[in-house]
Order: structure tokens, then sequence, then C-alpha cells
């Protein structure tokens, strides 16, 4: 369902423009510029919605820079204020579509990247446009450093047996992989993002599989 526009939006933007990450190429040399301190480790995820996982994964490691991609300024405005309301200081936003990635990032610049209820574009016909295809996973392969990993969660197990696939084939080793996230000992350190919650409460099972480089 789309978004109904929000009133006041770049005024609302505006007003946290201080967590936007603005014509900057994300490297080790620019960190502190960034994020204003210099980060253990460095993360991203990409479609982050209202900001529920970012904002919790950066309230749990504050150490940690976070850097959040959202296509939807409105949807990414939300985040923004979450984040700003909440006093959480290490997430930085880019507002932009995902192919703009391979621009804002230096080789070997992110530990993690987190794909959380990625679009499934259940065609396949699409299916290129799926964030696990393998023309994604050679640019994630290139700005991800040589012990980095791809997380992924979704409800859509078409999906997510694709992405399986695609990770084995491009030489991502497989950890952590279970079809009921929310059953697994996993869930003890699990922060859900609001489209989790919402369809995990309806009792859809959660897919998750950790993917790291080999």
């Amino acid at each position: 369902m789309r978004m109904r526009k929000k009133k006041h939006g770049a005024e609302r933007i505006d007003a946290c423009s201080d967590l936007l990450c603005i014509n900057t190429t994300v490297s080790d040399e620019n960190l502190i510029e960034i994020f204003g301190f210099a980060p253990s480790s460095v993360r991203l995820e990409i479609g982050c919605g209202k900001g529920a996982f970012v904002c919790g994964m950066a309230a749990r490691e504050p150490d940690v820079g976070f850097l959040a991609l959202e296509r939807v300024p409105d949807v990414a405005m939300l985040a923004m204020e979450k984040c700003k309301s909440l006093g959480i200081k290490n997430v930085r936003f880019i507002i932009g579509d995902v192919m703009k990635l391979w621009d804002l990032f230096a080789d070997h610049s992110l530990d993690r990247i987190y794909l959380n209820f990625s679009d499934p574009w259940p065609k396949e016909r699409h299916s290129k446009r799926r964030l696990t295809y393998r023309e994604f996973l050679d640019g994630y392969r290139r700005i991800l450093k040589p012990n980095g990993a791809i997380i992924q969660k979704t409800d859509n197990l078409a999906l997510f047996e694709f992405s399986l696939i695609e990770f084995a084939d491009h030489g991502f080793r497989l950890e952590n992989l279970t079809h009921d996230l929310h059953a697994s000992p996993l869930a003890e350190n699990n922060i859900e993002t609001e489209y989790e919650k919402n369809f995990s409460e309806k009792g859809f099972k959660i897919n998750y599989v950790e993917a790291w480089l080999s």
C-alpha cells in the first residue's frame, strides 16, 4: 500500500538534515566526518522503512555506525524523526534508489548489509530486480569487507529459496539459516522491523540467513 503524502515533508526532512548523508562517498577515510566519531564497524540497511530496525540496532550498539537507505522520502522522513526523537547519534540516512549504492560506497567499506523484507518481485521475468540477484551480489561483494556478511530476513519463502541458491552460487558461506526465526534461538537477539512485527503477529513465519564472504 502506497503511503499517503505527508504534509510539510520537505520542511520536516530539512529539520533532520544533520542525519542525512548527501554527496559523500563512504570510505574508511571519512567516517569521522560522516558520524562524528570513529565507528568500530559500518553497517547498511537497504530499505529501512520507518526505522524500527536500524534505530533498535543503533541503540543496542552505539559504537557501530549505521547507514539506512530508503527510496521513499516520506518514509525516510519518519525514520529520521524516530531516530532524532530517541536521541540516537550513530545513524545516517540516504534517500535514494538502491542503484545509488555503487557510487556512494568505496570498495570494502561495509561490515554488514541488512536486507529486511525486500520486495520479492515474484514474477520470474522480474528476477533481476530482486536484491539478492547475482548482479546485486557482485556489487555487495565489492563494497563489503573481506569478512563481511549479508543478513536477510523475509516472510516470502520463494524469495528466500531463490536467495539461498544465489548466495551459494556466488561463494557466500551460509550460517544461522532458519525458516522460523521467532521460534529459533536467534529470536533472543532479534530486532523486529515494523513489517515483521505486524506479519509475525498474524502467524507468518520469518526466514533468516547470514551469508558470509568466504
